[in-house]
C-alpha cells in the first residue's frame, strides 16, 4: 500500500511537468490556431543551452536558467514570424509540416552538437526526503507540483482578467471581428508563441534532472503533453493540469506494477490520446480565415518508353557502382518507398499519417521472424511482411474514420510510438539468440545470392526493380477509379459521400496500400544485412519522412526520389561528400532548412516542376493536334434516358440540435417527374431537412423511404447509391479535379474488387451516355478537361448540378442552386431543372430563396417556419395562404408572393 501511495506521489511530480508542457501547447493553439509539434524540440533547445552555460562556461545556475528560457522564447517567436506567418494562407497540412520542419532543424542541430547519448544532470530543487501519509518521496516532486499549480492559476487569471487574455480569446473566436476592434492577430499570435515556448524551455530544464538530458528524451515529451492538452480541449488550464497529473500518476504506477509488460508505462499518453480523440469523434476546430489549398496532384500518367530507358540506365549504374555507392542507392530507394507510402495516404487520400516507419518496422518484424523462425526464403518472407502488415495498417486507419487532419497525425504518431515501445524495443520479441536483432542470414532470390553484405550491387538492383513495380502500382491507382475516389475524399468528404462514395472504405484502402508499401521498404531495409535491427525504425523518423515527402512533392509519384536525396546515407548525401567532404553529416539540418524554404516558396514540392522541361521538349518534337471531341467521348450525344421512377416519401421528420428543434414533424412526397419546392424564412429548417433526408444529420424521429425501401438508418453513401442525390449551397466541388473527373467520381460504380484490380490495371471507360447528355444540357462540353478552379461562378453552379445528375438519381435534392446567379442565369437554370423533371423523369426537391423561381417551376410547394410545415399546395394555393404571408413579413416583400 505504501508503494502505491509513494509512486502516486512521484507521478504527481512527473504529471506536473507534463501539464506545464501542455500549457505551452495550449497557449500557442489559443493564440494562433496552430498545433505546435515542435514544442518538445523548442524546450529541448532551452534545456541544452542552460546545461552548456552551466557545465562548459561556469555560469551560475539561475542566470543560465533565464538564458535557456529566453532561448526557447526567441525560438518560439521566430517560428511564428519566419515560418508560420508566411503560411497563414496555406493548408492545414502545410502549417502542420511547418512545425515539423522546425522540429527537424532543432533536433538536427542538437544531435550534431551534443549527440543523443543520455546525460545525468543534477537539479537545484531541494531533494531531501519527505514522509507523507507513510510514503517517502523526494521534496523536489512537491516543488514541481507547486510550480505547476501556481503556473496554472497565473495563466487562468491572465487569460480571464487581463486585456492580453481577452484579446487572445477574441482572436480565437473570430480573427476578423477582433481585428476590427483593434486587436492584431499577428501580435497576439507572436505573444502566445513566445509565452508558450518559454514554458517549454522552463519545463525542459525542470524535467532534465528527472528523466536525464537527451535529444530524443526531451522531444518525445511531446506526446505526454499533447495527451494532457487534449484532455483540456486545448483551452482550459485547470483541466489540462488535471489531465497531466492523472497521466503522470498512471504512468508512475505502471512503471512500478506493470514492469512485466515492456513499454506499457510509456504508452499511457497515447492511450489517453486515443480515448479522447476517438470518443469525441471530430477534428479540433482548427481556425483559418481561408480555405485550405491542398498540395497539387500529379496525373499518374506513365510513359513506357522513358520509364524503360530510365530503369535500364538505373540497373547499369547499379552494376558498375562501387559497394559504397550501391549501398547509397539502396538507402535512397528504400527511403523513397517509405515516402511513396506517404504519397498514397497523405497525397492522394488527404489523411495525415505519421506511422510510416512504424509500419515499415512491422513489415521487417514479420518477414524477419518468417525467415529466422520458419526458414522461409527471401521471396516468401517479403510477401509475408507486406501482406502481414496490411491488417496492422487497417488498424491504424480505424481512427481515421472518426478523426482527421492534425488529430489523425497525433494518434498515428502515438500508435507508432506505442508499437515501437512494446514490440521493437522488446528484446524478447525483436532479437534472436546471439544477435542484436532478428538473424536472417544471407539472402538468395530464386537460388541466386543477393546478400546486401556480399553482393550490394545485386541487392540494389532487386530494390530498384521492386521500387519501380511499387511506383507503377501507385500510378495505376492514381489514374483509375480508386484514385478518383481517394482524391474525392481528400477534397471533400461530405460531397464524396453524397455521390455514393464509401468514405470509410476509401480511407481503409489508402491506409492498407500505404502500409504494404511501407512494409516493403521495411523488409528491404532489414534484409540488407544479416540481422534485422529495429533501431532503424524509430517512430519519430516518420516526422522526417513526411517532411521529405513535402520537399519532393507529396502528390507526385516522382517526388519520393527527390525527397529521399535529402536523407542521411543516400545518393544525395554521398554526392554531397564528393563535392564537399563532411557535408553528409549536415544532411538532416539541410533537409530541415530546405523543407522550410519549400513550404514558404513552393508548397507543391520539386515534383510538380520536374517534368516540365521534358514535356516542353516532347511538345516541340511531337506537336499534338487539339482534338475536336474530348478523348474517349463519342462525337454523337445520345438522347435522354429516363431515371428509375422511384418516389421519395418523408414522414414526421424531426431534427434537433441540442435544445433547438430545427425540423418539426415534416412530411412530404416527391413523385417521379415532379418538382417540389421547399421555402421559408432564414432559419426555417430547409437545409436541415435536406441534410436529414440525405443522412448528413441524424433525425430524432420520422422515416425516409424511396419507393418501398426504408433509408432512415442508412449512411449517406448508401442513400446516394439507392437513388438520392443532392447539391450543396456551398457547391463543395472537388477542386483538385477537372470537370471530367468530378463527373466520373459521381457516375462510376466500381465493383467490390475494383480496389484490387485497379492496382494492376486501372479501369478507364468513356463517360456514360446519360452523363454526356447532362454535359450537353448544362453547356459543359468545352470545359471537360478544365480544372474546377478555372470555371466561372455560374459554370461552377451548373457543374454542381450536373455532377449530382451524373450519379443517376431517381430523386434530386437541390439546395439553393440559384444563389448568386443573375436573373437571366436563374431563368436558364429554372428551365434546366424543369427539363430534368419532364424529360429525365427525375423527382426534384428544390430549396430556394428566389420565390419567383419556386413559383414558376414547381408543381408543389411546402412552406416551413421554425421547422414546422405551415402550408403545402400548388404555387397558386401557397400565394393566397395568409400564414405564408405572415411568415415572410420582414424577410421578403409581400409583393413577391402576390
Amino acid at each position: 500500500m505504501d508503494d502505491i501511495l509513494r509512486f502516486a506521489l512521484l507521478g504527481l511530480g512527473l504529471g506536473a511537468l507534463y501539464a506545464l508542457t501542455a500549457h505551452g501547447i495550449v497557449l500557442v493553439y489559443r493564440g494562433s490556431g496552430v498545433l505546435n509539434l515542435a514544442h518538445g524540440a523548442i524546450g529541448m533547445a532551452g534545456a541544452y543551452v542552460q546545461w552548456e552555460l552551466t557545465t562548459n562556461h561556469g555560469m551560475p545556475y539561475w542566470p543560465s536558467v533565464a538564458c535557456g528560457v529566453l532561448t526557447s522564447t526567441l525560438l518560439g517567436a521566430l517560428t511564428h514570424l519566419l515560418v508560420l506567418r508566411p503560411l497563414r494562407r496555406a493548408s492545414t497540412l502545410a502549417r502542420l509540416v511547418g512545425t515539423l520542419a522546425v522540429f527537424i532543424v532543432l533536433t538536427a542541430v542538437a544531435v550534431k552538437r551534443y549527440g543523443d547519448s543520455l546525460q545525468l544532470v543534477p537539479g537545484k530543487l531541494p531533494t531531501r526526503l519527505l514522509t507523507i501519509a507513510g510514503a517517502t518521496i523526494s521534496e523536489d516532486r512537491v516543488w514541481l507540483l507547486g510550480i505547476a499549480v501556481a503556473a496554472t492559476a497565473l495563466l487562468h487569471l491572465l487569460y480571464r482578467r487581463t486585456l492580453f487574455g481577452l484579446g487572445t480569446t477574441a482572436v480565437a473566436e473570430n480573427e476578423h471581428a477582433a481585428a476590427c476592434l483593434g486587436w492584431s492577430p499577428d501580435v497576439i499570435a507572436t505573444g502566445n508563441w513566445a509565452l508558450g515556448s518559454a514554458l517549454a524551455g522552463l519545463t525542459g530544464i525542470l524535467i532534465v534532472p528527472v528523466i536525464g538530458l537527451s535529444v530524443s528524451g526531451l522531444t518525445t515529451l511531446l506526446l505526454s503533453a499533447l495527451a494532457a492538452a487534449l484532455v483540456g480541449r486545448f483551452s482550459s488550464f485547470p483541466v489540462t493540469l488535471a489531465g497531466g497529473l492523472v497521466i503522470g500518476v498512471v504512468q508512475s504506477e505502471l512503471t512500478r506494477f506493470g514492469s512485466g509488460v515492456t513499454g506499457l508505462a510509456s504508452s499511457v499518453p497515447f492511450l489517453f490520446i486515443a480515448l479522447v480523440l476517438v470518443a469525441r469523434g471530430r477534428a479540433l476546430p482548427l481556425r483559418g480565415t481561408f480555405l485550405d489549398r491542398l498540395p497539387a496532384l500529379g496525373s499518374g500518367k506513365v510513359r513506357p518508353l522513358p520509364l524503360a530507358v530510365a530503369s535500364v540506365i538505373g540497373l547499369v549504374l547499379v552494376n558498375v557502382s562501387t559497394p559504397l555507392w550501391a549501398d547509397a542507392i539502396t538507402s535512397t530507394l528504400v527511403i523513397a518507398l517509405i515516402i511513396l507510402s506517404i504519397v498514397v495516404v497523405t497525397g492522394y487520400a488527404g489523411q495525415v499519417s505519421l506511422a510510416a516507419y512504424a509500419l515499415a518496422g512491422t513489415g521487417a518484424f514479420i518477414a524477419g521472424h518468417a525467415a529466422a523462425d520458419w526458414g522461409w526464403p527471401f521471396e516468401l518472407a517479403v510477401l509475408a511482411g507486406v501482406l502481414g502488415t496490411v491488417p496492422i495498417g487497417l488498424l491504424f486507419a480505424l481512427p481515421a474514420v472518426r478523426t482527421r487532419g492534425v488529430n489523425l497525425a497525433i494518434i498515428t504518431l502515438g500508435l507508432g510510438t506505442t508499437l515501437e515501445a512494446m514490440v521493437f524495443q522488446n528484446t524478447g520479441l525483436s532479437t534472436t539468440t546471439g544477435s542484436d536483432g532478428i538473424a536472417v542470414g544471407h539472402q538468395t532470390l530464386f537460388g541466386i545470392s543477393i546478400s546486401g553484405v556480399d553482393h550490394p550491387q545485386r541487392y540494389a538492383a532487386v530494390v530498384l526493380v521492386l521500387f519501380v513495380a511499387a511506383t507503377l502500382v501507385v500510378a495505376n491507382v492514381r489514374r483509375g477509379r480508386t484514385g478518383r475516389r481517394l482524391v474525392a475524399v481528400r477534397a471533400n468528404e461530405r460531397a464524396a459521400a453524397a455521390l455514393g462514395i464509401d468514405v470509410r472504405a476509401a480511407k481503409l484502402h489508402a491506409f492498407g496500400l500505404s502500409a504494404a508499401i511501407a512494409a516493403l521498404a521495411g523488409v528491404l531495409t532489414g534484409f540488407r544485412s544479416t540481422s534485422v535491427v529495429f533501431s532503424d525504425f524509430a517512430s519519430f523518423n516518420s516526422i522526417t519522412a513526411l517532411g521529405l515527402a513535402v520537399i519532393g512533392g507529396v502528390g507526385f509519384i516522382v517526388g519520393p526520389l527527390f525527397g529521399a536525396m535529402f536523407a542521411v546515407g543516400t545518393v544525395g548525401a554521398r554526392f554531397g561528400d564528393w563535392v564537399l567532404p563532411g557535408l553528409s553529416a549536415w544532411m538532416p539540418l539541410i533537409g530541415g532548412v530546405v523543407l522550410v524554404l519549400t513550404l514558404v516558396g513552393n508548397q507543391d514540392g520539386i515534383g510538380k516542376d520536374a517534368g516540365r522541361p521534358a514535356k516542353r521538349l516532347r511538345h516541340r518534337l511531337f506537336p499534338e493536334r487539339k482534338a475536336k471531341v474530348p478523348e474517349g467521348e463519342p462525337a454523337a450525344v445520345p438522347d435522354v434516358s429516363r431515371a428509375a421512377p422511384l418516389a421519395l416519401h418523408v414522414r414526421d421528420l424531426t431534427v434537433r440540435y441540442g435544445g433547438v428543434v430545427a425540423v418539426d414533424g415534416l412530411s412530404l412526397d416527391v413523385e417521379p417527374g415532379r418538382i417540389v419546392g421547399l421555402i421559408g424564412p432564414n432559419g426555417a429548417g430547409k437545409t436541415s431537412a435536406i441534410d436529414a433526408v440525405t443522412g448528413f444529420t441524424r433525425a430524432v424521429s420520422g422515416s425516409v423511404r424511396l419507393a418501398d425501401r426504408d433509408l432512415t438508418r442508412l449512411p449517406v453513401h448508401r442513400r446516394a447509391s439507392a437513388g438520392l442525390s443532392r447539391s450543396f449551397q456551398s457547391l463543395e466541388l472537388f477542386e483538385d479535379m477537372t470537370v471530367r473527373d468530378n463527373l466520373f467520381a459521381a457516375c462510376e460504380r466500381p465493383g467490390r474488387w475494383a480496389y484490387l484490380t485497379d492496382l494492376i490495371r486501372p479501369g478507364s471507360r468513356p463517360l456514360p451516355a446519360h452523363v454526356l447528355v447532362a454535359v450537353r444540357e448544362f453547356g459543359l462540353q468545352e470545359s471537360l478537361d478544365r480544372p474546377v478552379a478555372e470555371l466561372s461562378y455560374g459554370e461552377r453552379r451548373l457543374l454542381a448540378i450536373a455532377r449530382a445528375v451524373a450519379a443517376s438519381p431517381s430523386v434530386l435534392l437541390l439546395d439553393e442552386p440559384a444563389a448568386g446567379l443573375s436573373d437571366d442565369e436563374t431563368r436558364e437554370l429554372a428551365h434546366l431543372v424543369r427539363r430534368l423533371a419532364e424529360d429525365w423523369g427525375i423527382g426534384v426537391l428544390l430549396v430556394e430563396h428566389d420565390v419567383d423561381m419556386i413559383m414558376s417551376v414547381c408543381d408543389h410547394v411546402v412552406v416551413l417556419d421554425f421547422g414546422r410545415r405551415i402550408c403545402a399546395g400548388t404555387p397558386q394555393e401557397v400565394r393566397r395562404d395568409p400564414a405564408v404571408r405572415a411568415a415572410y413579413l420582414g424577410d421578403l416583400e409581400p409583393e413577391a408572393l402576390a
